[in-house]
């Protein structure tokens, strides 16, 4: 069975979805191809702070209704050292702009539910996807679903598969350079039914290890502890994981938090990691297939959104413009922000992380670090202006 469209997106995770949901408001069409089921897709526990430049393209998107009903907007965050807390004043440190709790499921759903609501294509369960020709002028794609063997040839393929899809491999290695980091630790993570300790997040330097009080809604928490590699997910119990946390957000949080039993665990590990180019001939990488960021500061989905967006504008330009520099440009464009957005999550690891070969030295350098931020504005804002994302218009040249 063979169709055609003029964009195939590869992976219904939120990159790909959206960057389907710009092109259909933009009149181009497109098809969406996930290897996993509608369920599996729709169940996956992610981040949850968008910043203000997804939600704008949420907006241009037209699946925002229910995020501005319920999301909930965040003026600042908390810093603490040793349970001793400071607020991060996002609001009036950047001029206004803040970021908003939305949980990444959520985005999903709405997403999915836009996609059904105008019948798109959106192929879930597609199994042996296969990128063919991608270098030429006329790029398709091979799966099978229910059965048959199906080909969709295509103007361009946009990879969205996430770290262990078919798109960046389907780069030559002659072609691809990667670049990568791998922490010593990972976060255990504990979603619970309860009301959060705090309404802003709390990014906790303990000396037991990092830890966040984070959220969903006014009734849903996440929270994390930092943990080695080696920790096992049987070896924490709901009881040992809240009684870690009151020990690292320290007397002050501790007394507000509510316990209760955990509807999702996970360890997840900490990478960095950046693909270039993120363009080979009609083949565009976006989101988690070429890049990944630690959690700490929450840019995962806002960077794939960044992705999405340059890259929706540049097919909006080639199609009703006539212009190819915005998809020629788009790796340069793309990689600018992505590595900006490394620099800070990097830098925010080091600093709110025990790390296994940290000397006296650097504990109080960090120490140090964060009584300069505790004291100055300056270095607040600093802080906040990458917090809270860089602004859709933002280039290398800016």
């Amino acid at each position: 069975m063979q169709s055609r469209t003029q964009v195939a997106i590869i992976g219904a995770g939120p990159a790909g979805l959206l960057l389907s949901q710009l092109l259909h408001v933009g009149g181009i069409d497109c098809v969406v191809l996930e290897r996993q089921t509608q369920s599996h897709v729709e169940a996956r526990i992610r981040a949850g702070v968008l910043e203000p430049g997804t939600v704008e393209l949420l907006e241009r998107a037209g699946v925002a209704t229910r995020l501005q009903r319920e999301g909930l907007p965040h003026h600042g965050f908390h810093l603490m050292l040793d349970g001793r807390p400071f607020r991060i004043d996002m609001h009036a440190l950047t001029g206004g702009r803040s970021v908003t709790v939305y949980g990444q499921t959520e985005v999903t759903h709405d997403l999915i539910a836009a996609h059904q609501a105008r019948g798109a294509e959106l192929i879930f369960s597609a199994a042996d996807v296969r990128l063919h020709a991608v270098e030429s002028d006329a790029p398709f794609v091979t799966f099978s679903h229910d059965g048959m063997q199906r080909r969709i040839d295509c103007d361009y393929i946009v990879g969205c598969d996430g770290y262990h899809g078919v798109s960046r491999p389907s780069i030559p290695a002659s072609v691809l350079r990667s670049f990568e980091r791998v922490y010593p630790f990972g976060w255990l993570g504990l979603l619970a039914d309860v009301p959060p300790c705090d309404e802003e997040l709390i990014y906790s330097n303990h000396a037991r290890g990092f830890a966040l009080a984070s959220m969903r809604s006014h009734t849903r928490s996440r929270y994390y502890v930092q943990v080695p590699l080696s920790e096992k997910l049987e070896d924490w119990p709901d009881d040992r994981i809240w009684d870690e946390l009151a020990l690292r957000l320290g007397p002050e949080v501790a007394p507000r938090m509510t316990r209760g039993p955990s509807i999702e665990k996970s360890i997840a590990p900490l990478r960095s990691f950046v693909a270039e180019p993120m363009r080979y001939g009609r083949l565009f990488l976006a989101g988690d297939a070429a890049h990944i960021v630690p959690p700490t500061g929450a840019k995962g989905l806002n960077l794939a959104a960044s992705d999405v967006g340059i890259l929706a504008e540049a097919f909006i330009d080639a199609y009703r413009g006539g212009s190819l520099a915005g998809l020629e440009t788009y790796s340069s464009r793309a990689l600018a922000r992505v590595w900006m957005a490394e620099r800070f999550s990097w830098w925010f690891t080091g600093l709110t992380h025990r790390f296994p070969d940290m000397d006296e030295f650097a504990r109080h350098m960090q120490v140090a670090e964060l009584n300069y931020i505790r004291a100055s504005s300056h270095a607040q804002t600093v802080v906040a202006e990458n917090y809270v994302g860089l602004p859709l218009s933002y280039s290398c040249s800016s």
